[in-house]
């Protein structure tokens, strides 16, 4: 059956990617705090981020960093910030949440309501800075 996550990585689900190699996938959060707001998943479905094998989790962790050097070169903000709860979806991921400053990363703050072509532009934007 799979995550809803892996539902995206396989494209049964609709999402805007802004990156991809063989073992991640980073899309941009249908509910986000801010413009930019993105997640990283590994392709392999592993319920909580520090059940990954040492490897894999070192992996993420440079794919990430990539991820994290786009949306700052792609979104004015003075640092992207990092969230893992991995409370939501039983599917390892990291928050990657373009920041102000700290109160931006409140999770009580209402989430945007984004339209199709802002995901899009963002989202367009985002792959063009990833090496």
């Amino acid at each position: 059956m799979g995550t809803i996550f892996s539902k995206i990585i396989a494209g049964e689900i609709p999402s805007h990617k802004v990156a991809e190699d063989d073992h991640f996938y980073a899309f941009l959060d249908i509910r986000p705090m801010v413009k930019g707001h993105t997640l990283v998943v590994p392709k392999k479905e592993v319920d909580y981020l520090f059940d990954l094998e040492d490897n894999l989790l070192a992996s993420m962790t440079l794919f990430t960093k990539k991820v994290a050097a786009a949306i700052k070169k792609s979104i004015p903000c003075k640092r992207v910030g990092v969230l893992v709860m991995g409370m939501e979806v039983p599917h390892a991921h990291i928050h990657l949440i373009p920041i102000q400053d700290e109160r931006d990363m409140n999770l009580s703050n209402p989430k945007l309501e984004l339209s199709e072509e802002e995901f899009k532009e963002i989202a367009k934007h985002i792959r063009s800075s990833f090496v």
